[in-house]
């Protein structure tokens, strides 16, 4: 079984309580549809483990058949250092298919974010370097496609809905 080659740390995108012994990691898309349903999925799961649950989120755009990816990427990682990486990492998922650069500007209004900062930082991909170190950390990993999971650093092969993922959290 594949494992997780970058270890969780501070400089992850994280939820839920540090010290939790159970951490699901995910290699995402903003556009691919599937991960939009992870996305229901993964929210069902942190309210059903509470503190129980550590999440993390990683990108991992699929550039090649999502030209929105990368670009949403940018955005979240720039809402990021303003505080406001789930709220973005939310609206990104919850209005995907609408995925637009006028939603990112939409998006960012709605969280108050300074809109030329915001399309400045997305035109000139300011994050890149951190999105590749995600997409690498993966491809070393064995991440192909998305969502791909990891619990507790193991790579987790089976169905991503609630019932099979729920099972393979209570087991770890």
């Amino acid at each position: 079984m594949p494992e997780l080659k970058v270890p969780v740390s501070t400089g992850d995108h994280i939820q839920g309580d540090p010290a939790a012994r159970v951490t699901l990691v995910e290699y995402g898309d903003f556009e691919c549809p599937h991960c939009a349903i992870a996305h229901g999925v993964v929210k069902r799961l942190q309210h059903h483990f509470g503190d129980r649950l550590r999440y993390v989120y990683r990108n991992f755009p699929l550039t090649e058949i999502h030209p929105m990816a990368e670009p949403a990427a940018e955005a979240a990682e720039f809402a990021a250092t303003k505080g406001k990486y789930w709220q973005m990492h939310a609206g990104l998922f919850e209005n995907q298919r609408r995925l637009t650069p006028e939603l990112l500007a939409e998006l960012g209004e709605r969280l108050q974010l300074d809109s030329d900062e915001l399309a400045s930082a997305v035109e000139n991909q300011q994050f890149l370097d951190r999105i590749s170190r995600d997409v690498e950390g993966g491809e070393r990993a064995g991440v192909h496609g998305t969502p791909t999971f990891f619990i507790n650093e193991q790579r987790y092969a089976g169905a991503w809905d609630f019932e099979n993922l729920a099972r393979a959290l209570e087991s770890a």
